[in-house]
């Protein structure tokens, strides 16, 4: 029995058109060259000594320039004769496995081999105590055994929750240097006060392990390395709020407001922790407060999973219909490790099934309420990382032409 009416699968869908978004670009023209001279400055350098274990954690975020960064890291470590050795830091991603996390590091050219030292993918945790919201905070025993621990990553809103410190350095050192054990315990307290379990969970850490500076990372619209900084212990906290604030400012948009059907061809845990960025989309079951301009969406089609994902399709809930491309890409042992250790089985739950665009597309044209069908307003974005090209239908093109921001191509 076919899914659709005839008149259904033969419906005309609009003509769609190429359409540039233009965002602020501010971005460093030389980011090898800004870190070198960040870890150089006395009070970074200043924590190296000769011989130190250097434990450098890195995560499973797509960030512009990563392995450049990472290996810069280590190259400066060394020159100041410290000891470094790479440390995933990604809490339950690559399915809280050592193996997992070992891949996941190895898709974005981490490797023993590329930079020369050891990677270190264990799970054990030791327990550092507890929060004054007694709220246990767990942490990497490799990482606790080091001399020294650098944490690198980008800072950015966060997909299901807002406060002054969302995703970033913080968030690294409490749920990604958590390990699997150290994520499921700080989610078991609940989103609504995920901001004050973050931040009392951090202060704890840093006064018992050897945090000795973190390499923060603010991306542009575009994707680009638009700041990277060295940030001291103890100072982390307070500079990350100010870098938070930074990259709101310079978050991507989708400036189309009314959407009928959203086509998205990808998403993935090396574009964005749920799999795409609500704060973008406007749609989640977490997040429930946006603080940039979202766009009423209807619909929302999932043609695909990003390659460095590994079949890791969280997020996959939010949507209402996929490709049978997706369904069989799918890797339920992460997905599931992650939906767990989050407290949201949501994300994980498979949506209605088409056998390829054409159908996925149909059908949510056929289910969408309130729309008309002969101004039918489509968009396709490839993700929530990539938006500076998007298709939209005909029926949006005045929309296009209203907006300086927009331009057909």
């Amino acid at each position: 029995m076919p899914i659709l009416l005839s008149e259904d699968a033969a419906f005309p869908l609009p003509k769609m058109h190429r359409v540039r978004q233009t965002f602020r670009r501010e971005r460093l023209k030389n980011v090898e060259k800004a870190l070198t001279e960040q870890i150089g400055r006395e009070e970074i350098r200043g924590k190296l000594f000769p011989g130190a274990k250097v434990a450098v954690a890195v995560g499973s975020r797509g960030i512009r320039n990563l392995s450049m960064i990472v290996a810069t890291t280590i190259r400066e470590i060394r020159r100041y004769s410290g000891e470094p050795f790479i440390i995933s830091a990604m809490g339950s991603h690559g399915a809280g496995t050592p193996e997992g996390q070992r891949e996941v590091l190895s898709a974005y050219g981490i490797t023993e081999e590329a930079l020369g030292v050891p990677v270190v993918t264990e799970m054990d945790t030791t327990h550092l105590g507890e929060t004054a919201q007694g709220v246990n905070v767990y942490f990497d025993s490799a990482a606790l055994a080091a001399d020294l621990i650098v944490p690198i990553n980008r800072i950015k809103l966060h997909t299901d929750f807002v406060a002054d410190i969302q995703s970033g350095l913080c968030k690294m050192l409490v749920i990604g240097l958590g390990n699997h054990r150290g994520c499921t315990a700080i989610h078991e307290n609940g989103f609504e006060t995920f901001g004050e379990t973050i931040l009392a969970a951090a202060e704890l850490i840093l006064k018992k392990a050897p945090v000795g500076f973190g390499i923060g990372i603010v991306e542009n619209a575009y994707d680009e390395t638009a700041l990277v900084e060295a940030i001291p212990a103890e100072r982390l906290i307070p500079r990350e709020k100010e870098l938070c604030r930074m990259a709101r400012e310079n978050m991507p948009t989708l400036m189309i407001p009314e959407i009928d059907v959203l086509v998205v061809e990808e998403i993935g845990k090396d574009i964005s922790g749920a799999g795409y960025d609500p704060n973008i989309l406007g749609r989640s079951y977490i997040l429930k407060e946006f603080v940039l301009p979202v766009p009423r969406v209807n619909q929302m089609v999932l043609l695909g999973i990003s390659p460095g994902s590994h079949g890791n399709a969280i997020g996959m809930g939010a949507f209402d219909v996929i490709t049978r491309r997706v369904y069989e890409g799918l890797d339920l042992t992460p997905i599931y490790a992650n939906a767990v250790a989050i407290g949201c089985l949501h994300d994980a739950k498979i949506p209605l099934v088409a056998a390829d665009e054409d159908e996925a597309v149909r059908i949510a044209v056929k289910v969408a309420q309130g729309v008309d069908r002969k101004r039918l307003r489509i968009v396709r974005i490839k993700n929530t990382l990539e938006l500076e090209h998007i298709q939209v239908s005909d029926a949006l093109l005045e929309t296009v032409a209203a907006n300086p921001a927009l331009a057909i191509e």
